[in-house]
């Protein structure tokens, strides 16, 4: 066996149907007594669902979480946390919520209790990503990890079907890179490709019958899965464009990770030939990349970047930008083949083995 490093995060992850229930608990354990609620605009009745159970360890809501986390955005939330004497954070929502919770915590080291509604699987890295100035910057740190994290199925029977199979290719991309991560390990394989195996038979089963609650709780345990592995391993390509087009473009997060992941992963299979032998096993297919296109692109996701916001005369750039910055990845960057790469995934076009 190779030699590895795995490190264990102590995070505390509390699953199952009505596990909201436990929020007041979850809280006080951390310590908190003034609680500040978080929530994207659109899911406010959510968040006042938790503040009600919160009870008296509430002390309201702020609703102006963004995608991209823009940095203005949690200026204004520290002003609400420093002007309500907040002593700790509950995030209700998807990737949105838990990075603005994360910035809070990175700014004031408030601890965090994060109850997902998305399969964005951020809830469980140390990782942070900010928008400024049309720039995503991403880092790492011990205080960005959330305390405790609850995993109430019953939160997710609500999002929408189109919804939930773009956010469930969100976290296939993340056990994916987790395969070929530079510090990939025995232990995120194992998780990395239980996650791809459960996701892709959970959302098939989602998008026949939206309220299956047995493929609700298998896409949200496949989540999990992605977001351990996210949290323990590095990133690569994939993830690095988008961050580059969700910075530079304002991209949908999820559904941008769905159109550029099969491309991403085919730019890199001929390095990766055990992450592809996992892969082809998760989906019981011969071709990972053209799996992982037709999946998604069966079940109804947008597969062109023209149609989530791409500018076509902005491929230049985004490859350019994808350039700098250097950063592991198991095949060397190549300035034109990710201009094709770029090309293709904005005209929706399958992914091709000669990157």
């Amino acid at each position: 066996m190779k030699e590895f490093t795995y490190t264990m995060r102590p995070a505390r992850v509390v699953f199952g149907s009505g596990t909201i229930r436990a929020a007041a608990e979850e809280a006080s354990r951390l310590g908190m007594k003034r609680a500040l609620v978080l929530a994207t605009p659109q899911q406010e009745s959510e968040a006042q669902a938790v503040s009600s159970v919160l009870g008296p360890l509430s002390i309201g809501i702020f609703a102006g979480a963004r995608m991209h986390t823009p940095v203005e955005v949690t200026a204004a939330a520290m002003e609400r946390v420093n002007s309500d004497r907040a002593d700790g954070v509950v995030a209700i929502g998807g990737g949105s919520t838990t990075g603005l919770a994360k910035a809070i915590a990175v700014r004031t080291d408030l601890p965090q209790l994060v109850i997902p509604t998305t399969y964005a699987g951020s809830e469980m890295t140390p990782i942070l990503g900010e928008t400024e100035n049309g720039k995503k910057v991403t880092r790492t740190d011990p205080r960005i990890l959330p305390e405790s994290v609850i995993y109430d199925v019953d939160f997710t029977l609500g999002l929408p079907v189109s919804i939930a199979v773009t956010s469930g290719m969100n976290a296939v991309a993340h056990a994916v890179e987790a395969l070929y991560a530079k510090d990939a390990n025995p232990i995120t394989s194992l998780m990395a490709e239980t996650a791809i195996r459960s996701m892709a038979c959970a959302l098939p089963l989602i998008v026949a019958n939206p309220s299956d609650k047995d493929a609700r709780s298998d896409a949200l345990y496949a989540a999990w899965l992605s977001g351990m592995c996210l949290g323990a391993v590095g990133m690569a390509l994939h993830h690095k464009l988008c961050h580059t087009l969700g910075g530079l473009f304002d991209l949908p997060h999820a559904e941008m990770h769905t159109a550029l992941l099969p491309h991403a992963l085919a730019y890199n299979a001929a390095a990766v030939p055990e992450a592809i032998t996992r892969i082809c096993r998760a989906l019981d297919s011969n071709d990972a990349p053209e799996a992982l296109f037709n999946l998604p692109k069966r079940l109804g996701a947008e597969m062109r970047l023209s149609a989530l916001g791409l500018p076509a005369d902005k491929i230049e750039q985004a490859a350019t930008a994808a350039m700098s910055n250097p950063y592991w990845n198991p095949r060397p960057l190549e300035r034109n083949a990710i201009t094709t790469l770029l090309r293709r995934a904005f005209a929706g076009d399958k992914p091709i083995a000669a990157y």
